[in-house]
């Protein structure tokens, strides 16, 4: 984890580009206490680690569904599909899609150890936190830890979305949502690390996957941040770092992760290691 000093900065959009709807403003200054925080989201390894020493099953597991990207559907989860969102019909509805199955029955991590974790609900984020001892952060945490240190910037290496032509995070390239450009046509989740830091070491705060943090948006919703592989100007322009969205608790989808928080570590009394 990456130990922060906290203090005052700006929150908010600077720019005038975020979504009404969203209240991404107006901007403030917000103080934020002495904190702790993951570098990178929460990788597969790490969750299965968790839930082999716990048991947990998730809601996505429990409910016996999630929410998968219409091209990433593996072959064998087709007869699986329950249908799609109607607002956003490149999400499909699948039974058995979880976080050990992210594109459907068929699907696993193989090669993903170090990818994040996704189809993950709040829920499912605070058991883990519980088990490690740790906790999500605040939305003005992880705004302040997003930002590296850059005062208002666009992103988190600052103003210009692909600096000299280099792609800084993993969002969608090509005609959202129907065509990919990447090679391939790839899409969905990279390394944790795939990207360079920000100003304070921490990697991908903007794109590759959601974040849960721990304040509610409104009844029954809690704020997710950063954006994720899915997000392009065209559609979904919240892969800038004062972009917030949200989501139910129960809620998991194949580009939801999370990453944790904890406060300072206690000094220890003279002559003692601390905890």
């Amino acid at each position: 984890m990456v130990e922060l000093p906290g203090g005052a900065f700006r929150m908010g959009d600077a720019f005038g580009e975020g979504y009404h709807a969203d209240r991404e403003g107006p901007v403030r200054e917000v103080t934020v206490a002495p904190f702790a925080i993951d570098a990178t989201a929460v990788t597969n390894a790490r969750y299965a680690a968790f839930v082999a020493a716990t048991g947990h099953r998730t809601d996505a597991e429990r409910f016996g569904s999630s929410y998968v990207f219409h091209l990433l559907l593996h072959p064998a989860a087709r007869r699986h599909v329950q249908g799609r969102v109607a607002q956003a019909p490149w999400w499909l509805g699948v039974s058995g899609a979880s976080w050990r199955a992210p594109e459907g029955p068929g699907s696993d991590l193989d090669g993903r150890a170090d990818h994040p974790v996704v189809h993950i609900s709040h829920n499912d984020a605070l058991a883990y936190c519980a088990w490690a001892g740790l906790r999500l952060p605040t939305e003005a945490e992880w705004e302040y830890a997003a930002r590296g240190g850059l005062d208002g910037a666009r992103y988190p290496w600052g103003d210009d979305f692909t600096p000299d032509g280099r792609e800084m995070c993993n969002t969608w390239l090509g005609r959202f949502p129907h065509r990919s450009d990447r090679p391939g046509g790839r899409t969905g989740t990279l390394p944790v690390t795939a990207y360079e830091p920000n100003g304070f070491g921490l990697h991908n705060t903007s794109g590759n996957v959601w974040e849960w943090t721990a304040d509610p948006y409104g009844p029954g919703e809690y704020v997710i941040r950063g954006g994720s592989y899915l997000c392009h100007a065209s559609y979904c322009n919240r892969y800038r770092v004062a972009a917030r969205s949200h989501n139910t608790p129960d809620s998991s989808t194949g580009h939801g992760g999370f990453r944790c928080a904890r406060d300072p570590r206690t000094p220890a009394p003279e002559g003692r290691t601390a905890p």
